[in-house]
């Protein structure tokens, strides 16, 4: 593993950059070359540092910003699926000291008294995840200034704005935020690293805390929960809707019917 800081005193500095760049990223071409590690995927970038890959769709790269580590992440660009116009990106600072009492300081920078394989892991899952976070919060509250004006119409002239395409849309996507964040990228969930490595539990939970994975997890799923109940409660009225309009063709049709069978019988009296 090639250096990744300048030193500074007795304190190393390890520059971080995390980038959220689609919403799939194929690690298994950089599986074959003897990663770091493999839970989640750490591969060396030579003299330069390290990366730590997501498959859905994240890297986050320890080392200096170098022509190297841009090149790196330029040369993930054909394994991205769905990559964003715009990629999430975040940069912090870790210190590593070995009195260190490790956490956050109020300048975001991490605080590790090892800098090892695992800590770096543990570290790029937080930042990872919330780069995901920051994502879908910016999608939902996307997905709430769309749904306002359809209950806007629902509250101030009583029926649905919208069509049962767009409402069917709306839903899909809610669907989709939710299993990408329960499915793939398990947000509310522990690495599953401190399985092998539950002395870094307390860490994982002190930076956890820090960046409000939990909290920020359980908000998205109330947001969520509340878009999707109100895009269905204007599907079904759109939908009773249209069930009350078919049925009163129905009733004109019945009664058009009526017409035409009795006016013959009318004239011949």
């Amino acid at each position: 593993m090639g250096p990744l800081h300048p030193v500074r005193g007795t304190v190393e500095v390890v520059a971080v950059r995390a980038l959220l760049l689609g919403e799939r990223l194929d690690t298994r071409a950089l599986e074959r070359n003897e990663p770091l590690g493999v839970a989640p995927l750490t591969v060396d970038i030579p003299e330069d540092g390290v990366a730590v890959l997501f498959r859905y769709g994240a890297v986050v790269l320890f080392g200096a910003a170098t022509a190297a580590m841009d090149n790196f992440t330029a040369s993930l660009t054909p394994l991205v699926t769905g990559a964003l116009l715009v990629p999430e990106r975040d940069g912090v600072h870790l210190l590593v000291r070995p009195d260190a009492d490790q956490h956050v300081d109020l300048a975001g920078n991490i605080f590790l008294r090892e800098k090892t394989i695992e800590r770096l892991q543990l570290v790029a899952d937080v930042l990872a995840k919330t780069l995901v976070l920051s994502h879908y919060e910016s999608r939902i509250a996307e997905t709430f200034d769309r749904i306002e004006p359809l209950a806007a119409t629902l509250r101030e002239k009583g029926r649905a704005g919208g069509h049962t395409r767009e409402l069917l849309r709306h839903i899909g996507d809610v669907l989709l935020m939710q299993q990408k964040m329960v499915g793939r990228v398990e947000t509310g969930e522990e690495p599953e690293l401190l399985w092998e490595h539950p002395e870094l539990e307390r860490l994982y939970m002190r930076l956890a805390e820090e960046y409000e994975l939990r909290d920020r997890d359980r908000a998205l799923d109330r947001k969520l929960d509340i878009i999707s109940r109100t895009v269905e409660t204007l599907l079904g009225l759109v939908q009773t809707r249209s069930s009350l309009r078919v049925e009163w063709y129905i009733a004109l049709l019945i009664v058009a019917e009526l017409l035409l069978t009795t006016y013959p019988l009318l004239l011949n009296r």
